[in-house]
């Protein structure tokens, strides 16, 4: 039988050329098995692959999860952070607060009475003793539970701007942005333009507009809008249609 493949002229074969011998089917047949063996390997690999980094990312977060106990039961700490209630002063870390925050690591290499020992400082954080525990667990742990977030999301969102903490930046907006609604429209609006948040602004903005007969009558936008007159301006603003500017003469 005439071979497609070791004939030594297939051009003369009559098409289809498409016959093979036995010792050329076999050969491809086990060149097949090969490349489907091959092809199932690198499947395979990479679910491989995942489950290491599975496992991997667990024992690596087991093992960042000892700052939260330093934390939790006041391993050798070298600072006291005391509330602006006069609520207990709350030890932690010199080291760790520097690594989470370039303003701490600023601060406590510039001014001399952070190297006072730990007995000896306290300084004073414009938070409640709740507020100021919550971002001491962020810092340490990298998490907020929702709780906590849901009652503290303001005051963090100025702490993370205030010291500047990126990742609880963008955490705290996002679940700003997440929960807008007409009971916190307002306020959101105000986060948002003392801690820069232009998208979020942006939203809340357009929100209140869009239900701008519900807040200009609520209980509490007087006393808001004398608080926050650019805001009230911008509202405003919003709210009335462009127009062409029409020049009279004189």
């Amino acid at each position: 039988m005439d071979c497609c493949i070791c004939i030594s002229m297939p051009s003369t074969l009559r098409p289809p050329r498409k016959m093979l011998c036995e010792t050329c089917y076999e050969g491809a047949t086990k060149l097949k098995e090969t490349l489907n063996g091959t092809k199932s390997n690198n499947n395979s690999q990479p679910n491989s692959y995942k489950a290491i980094e599975r496992d991997d990312l667990e024992e690596r977060l087991n093992f960042l999860s000892g700052f939260v106990a330093a934390f939790r039961y006041q391993m050798h700490p070298d600072i006291l952070l005391k509330p602006s209630n006069d609520g207990p002063p709350i030890p932690a870390h010199k080291a760790l607060l520097a690594v989470r925050s370039e303003v701490l690591k600023n601060m406590f290499e510039s001014e001399s009475r952070f190297k006072a020992p730990a007995t000896e400082i306290e300084t004073v954080w414009e938070m409640k003793h709740d507020e100021l525990e919550t971002l001491l667990e962020f810092l340490y742990n990298g998490v907020v539970s929702e709780d906590k977030m849901k009652r503290h999301v303001y005051a963090l969102s100025l702490a993370a701007d205030k010291y500047y903490i990126p990742y609880l930046r963008k955490i705290c907006e996002r679940h700003l942005d997440l929960y807008l609604c007409l009971t916190n429209a307002l306020d959101i609006l105000e986060i948002a333009e003392v801690c820069s948040y232009p998208k979020l602004k942006d939203k809340a903005l357009a929100f209140i507009v869009e239900n701008s007969s519900h807040f200009v009558h609520a209980t509490g936008f007087y006393d808001w809008a004398l608080k926050n007159p650019h805001l009230h301006v911008l509202i405003t603003m919003a709210m009335v249609p462009k127009t062409k500017t029409k020049t009279f003469p004189f």
